[in-house]
């Protein structure tokens, strides 16, 4: 019998398609992904003649956490996935809420990441630790880092528009854990945020590695966006509806007021010392 199909890359099969491979192929577990804490699997879906690899994170494999419900990280995964199509701006893979080899889990679509190797094809780096205390042009400054004996470097992340978007998605979400390592540069030059588990929490926990625009005024573009995510949460709305059944409505209603706040303000939120603005580890 001959192998399944791969299907085309992100960006060139359309994402209804990718849903629907997914949702309803057959899983088969390849390996683990063994940097992650929680239980990652990387495994093949197949069905009707197309595969594709993708990730698959198990409730059952999530470690409990202080400030979040046991067994609601997938989920999360999912909702943030659903917002992230909402805008418009595909930031992160295709993700489903599915049964799965060892029970339900988020199931998403696999990017190869680009090889970082100088050569011609390798994409621009997205973060820097450099030498002195002001960013060059085409970087924005985040943080003084200690990197070896009591040296300090600047760390620095590139102006890149899809990394603007992705802290203005970032900040609708709540996301507490924009590491480096969850920044994504596929072959084709597009720009993915992954691992959004400990995201929509009702209180503010944003911690993220692109605060180079904290302040700055929101660009024409992500008003827009948000203008029209507004409408989006909008009671009975389809979105609204659909975030319904993945996070509380306690957590719903702050997605609405962080999105309100970000219109009323104009600008990119700033850290509120209330809580570490930056994760650990940050890569």
């Amino acid at each position: 019998m001959p192998a399944p199909e791969r299907l085309p890359a992100p960006g060139v099969t359309d994402t209804g398609e990718r849903e629907h491979l997914l949702a309803e192929g057959e899983l088969t577990v390849v390996g683990r992904i063994r940097e992650a804490s929680n239980a990652v699997l990387l495994c093949r879906v197949e069905h009707e003649g197309a595969g594709a690899d993708c990730v698959y994170k198990p409730v059952k494999g999530e470690r409990p956490l202080w400030d979040f419900p046991d067994g609601n990280l997938a989920r999360r995964e999912v909702a943030a996935y659903l917002v992230s199509e909402a805008t418009g701006w595909g930031l992160v893979p295709p993700t489903v809420l599915r049964d799965g080899p060892y029970g339900e889990g988020m199931v998403q679509w696999w990017v190869e990441a680009a090889q970082e190797d100088g050569g011609a094809s390798s994409p621009p780096p997205l973060l820097a630790l450099v030498d002195g205390e002001e960013a060059e042009e085409g970087w924005k400054p985040v943080a003084l880092a200690e990197v070896a004996e009591g040296r300090t470097a600047l760390l620095v992340h590139a102006d890149h528009p899809d990394l603007r978007r992705l802290s203005v998605l970032d900040a609708v979400i709540n996301n507490g854990d924009r590491k480096g390592g969850h920044l994504l540069t596929a072959p084709d030059g597009r720009l993915y945020g992954i691992d959004h588990g400990v995201s929509f929490h009702a209180e503010d926990k944003l911690r993220t590695l692109l605060w180079g625009w904290a302040g700055e005024p929101l660009t024409d573009e992500a008003r827009e966006v948000l203008a029209r995510l507004a409408a989006e949460l909008s009671e009975g709305a389809p979105l609204a509806t659909r975030l319904a059944e993945l996070i509380t409505a306690a957590e719903l209603a702050a997605v609405r007021d962080r999105v309100a706040h970000l219109l009323r303000t104009g600008t990119h939120p700033e850290p509120s010392g209330q809580w570490p603005s930056i994760p650990w580890p940050p890569v």
